[in-house]
């Protein structure tokens, strides 16, 4: 069988021009002549010394997410306040960076979205909604976030869920172009930010679990033609080889890998480029699926999974990688943030990459030759306890990889550090992480069934879900820690801490004014002093917040703005599990300044389940089978054991509980495909969908029970 996404018709990019069926964009009856995005190759390259604009994803191409603005400083900071909101209304995951240039804000909320803003008001300009079809989530793992947008003389370029590039006029949002980028046949999916380097933007894609194979590619901003696409692992050899990578990573597969739609290795977020080397850096993703010993029986390293490459961003070609985590089982990707810092290093200024990705290490990597120079966890592992500094391979646990029995494993598959961008403060020495601390429970499934479409992880999810007993789930709250890190690169240690209430805080933001800037789970937004952890203010932002805060000036004036709206992979997969109740999500920008005084109206939001289950149906063994099911197919939009957060429906309350042919109508048919439930009858026949609701109605009344 012949890996689809190796054919070439189906690599094939289709660029139209101004489509009849591309949505337009609706401009605001009241806006304001918007000015042209006129960032350009010199702008891009001299953005370290323009303090007053963030023109691209981490301000800087060196991604490091700090500003020298300081307006705004610890003896200032008690005097800010709120300058203006502006509603996005949505209803999902929020994760974008904003970008300002010359006193406008482009930024985009979930649905891949896109405002232009006026910077100083919040006024606005324009609006271009890509009418993503909502059934599209059923290929997005970790809600319908976006984290941004980059701009280039005069455009504005997004990424849209369903795999399409728009490039959109900067000043009115019409359409200059939309390319698909990918098979819209295949799983795949877009999230991350584009970056554009002299003229050509890029861009890479999700979709590891669900069976793709992972590329980044490169765009001519001008037309949508492709430039160069570059596949982080090698497909089928009887078809060849698209270049000496790619024969270099098939000698470390084994099996047939492409079978299983093609590997995975998904480049879904973190980029970085480094002018004076002309070098691209990117962070390559998981494999398809996580399991090594289903995806490559037999073992082997995977190139390029989990790894870090170089590449040269005219032409795509290979320069170096290093590999995070070899022949990784966790889900550990490397496509978190990468920063890349001159620091002084054994009496010398080194060119350094950082990067603390999932699997709880800490890297400084050599940026010129990809030469390894330190590791050290950020926090307590239990899969390895240590980096071979000789070899640059972690030294592993005995039985981490779960191959004769489970394995409790820290960190988890949403990992020590998540997509959440991390910040380096060049004043103080120190990368500020937002930091995940809790395990998971990894065994090898009973039976493997490849769902192409559907979320294939190759571990057993029974195993993996939470135990039935609230006394035990109770228990294990404590487990499920996050915090903001502190971290020396020179020294590999901890400098100082803070600890939160819960997970899943947002990213970080560091200035010249000796402050961290980070949103929380829990709905605040807060300042921390650089150098010492200490908390100098915070805002009740009346929703979680997961996206960074990003700062500029307009006539001498800093204001600093964070996208807030609670959501992602572990609003929807944890549920109410660790938060006392679950939070609303209120899609909103909120922007600061100092001297503003503006307030947020209260939510009323009270979340409850209604429960009014029919009576237990089933019996254990069919139960069984629908909680395993359901733990593979449902679980990464409705919560895993059927617990959602309520920014998803919580089956446990659904009408279609009492109704069996309504209940396979949704779930085998997708009749409610246009609020976003996807039809499932490929992967599901009436009995196992079923199975599944048998399952449903059970945790149904222990919830009732629970609430009683």
């Amino acid at each position: 069988m012949k890996s689809r996404s190796a054919h070439p018709l189906l690599i094939l990019v289709l660029v139209l021009w101004l489509p009849a069926c591309e949505p337009s964009a609706t401009v605001a009856p009241d806006a304001e002549p918007a000015a042209v995005a006129a960032v350009d190759r010199q702008r891009l390259r001299a953005a370290e010394t323009d303090t007053d604009n963030w023109m691209s994803y981490g301000r800087t191409y060196s991604e490091q997410r700090y500003s020298t603005l300081d307006q705004i400083n610890e003896e200032t900071v008690t005097d800010l306040g709120l300058a203006w909101s502006f509603d996005l209304k949505t209803e999902r995951g929020v994760e974008a960076t904003s970008i300002v240039v010359d006193g406008v804000m482009y930024t985009t909320s979930s649905w891949s979205i896109v405002h232009a803003l006026n910077a100083r008001t919040g006024n606005l300009l324009w609006t271009y909604d890509p009418k993503v079809a909502k059934d599209k989530t059923r290929h997005a793992c970790c809600d319908a976030v976006n984290r941004g947008v980059a701009v280039w003389r005069g455009q504005v370029f997004v990424g849209v869920l369903d795999g399409r590039l728009v490039a959109l006029n900067a000043a009115t949002g019409a359409v200059n172009w939309s390319v698909a980028t990918v098979d819209p046949e295949l799983p795949y999916t877009i999230t991350g930010a584009p970056r554009v380097i002299d003229g050509k933007v890029l861009i890479g894609n999700g979709g590891a679990e669900y069976g793709v194979r992972g590329f980044i590619a490169a765009y001519d901003v001008n037309s949508g033609q492709l430039v160069w696409r570059f596949y982080t692992v090698p497909g089928d050899p009887a078809l060849g080889f698209e270049n000496k990578a790619m024969e270099m990573a098939a000698a470390t597969w084994k099996g047939e890998w492409w079978k299983l739609g093609g590997g995975g290795g998904t480049v879904w977020d973190a980029m970085a480029y480094d002018p004076e080397l002309e070098l691209l850096y990117i962070g390559v993703g998981n494999g398809t699926p996580w399991n090594r010993e289903i995806r490559s029986p037999g073992g082997g390293d995977n190139l390029f999974l989990s790894s870090i490459v170089a590449l040269r961003p005219d032409t795509g070609e290979y320069v170096w990688h290093y590999q995070t985590t070899p022949g990784e089982s966790w889900d550990y990707t490397a496509t978190q943030h990468i920063i890349l810092a001159d620091i002084e290093w054994e009496g010398k200024t080194r060119k350094v990459l950082m990067q603390a990705p999932k699997n709880g290490f800490f890297y400084v990597i050599d940026r010129v030759s990809g030469e390894l120079l330190s590791a050290n966890n950020y926090i307590d592992i239990t899969w390895a306890t240590h980096v071979d500094m000789d070899t640059g391979r972690p030294v592993e646990v005995p039985g981490a990889r779960y191959e004769e029995k489970e394995f409790l494993v820290t960190p988890s598959y949403l990992g020590g550090h998540n997509w959440h961008p991390m910040s380096y403060n060049p004043d103080t020495g120190l990368v500020y992480i937002p930091v995940l601390d809790f395990p998971a429970n990894y065994a090898q499934p009973e039976h493997f069934l490849y769902r192409p479409g559907v979320s294939n992880v190759g571990t057993d999810g029974i195993i993996g879900s939470l135990p039935d007993a609230q006394s035990e789930r109770e228990a294990m709250r404590p487990l499920m820690q996050g915090r903001l890190l502190a971290w020396d690169p020179r020294t590999q240690r901890e400098v100082w801490r803070v600890e939160h209430k819960g997970p899943w805080n947002g990213g970080t933001l560091t200035t010249a004014g000796n402050l961290v800037f980070q949103g929380t789970a829990d709905g605040n937004f807060v300042i921390f002093s650089a150098d010492e952890g200490k908390q100098l203010w915070d805002f009740p932002t009346r929703t979680g917040v997961v996206a960074p805060a990003m700062t500029y000036a307009i006539d001498g004036e800093q204001y600093v703005s964070i996208n807030v709206g609670w959501g992602g992979a572990y609003a929807l997969v944890f549920g109410e599990f660790v938060q006392a109740e679950s939070l609303p999500n209120v899609s909103r920008v909120l922007t600061f300044k100092l001297g503003a005084s503006g307030q947020l109206p209260n939510v009323d939001w009270k979340p409850r389940v209604v429960f009014n289950p029919p009576p237990p149906t089933g019996d254990a063994t069919t139960i069984r089978i629908g909680y395993a099911l359901y733990q593979d197919i449902c679980m990464g939009c409705h919560g895993l054991n059927a617990v959602s957060g309520l920014l998803i429906p919580d089956l446990r309350g659904s009408a279609y509980l009492h109704d069996a042919a309504g209940w396979n109508a949704v779930v085998r048919e997708g009749a409610l495909r246009v609020n976003g439930m996807a039809a499932f009858g490929q992967w599901l026949s009436k009995e196992q969908s079923e199975t599944v609701r048998s399952y449903v109605i059970q945790q149904a009344h222990r919830g009732q029970k629970l609430q009683q």
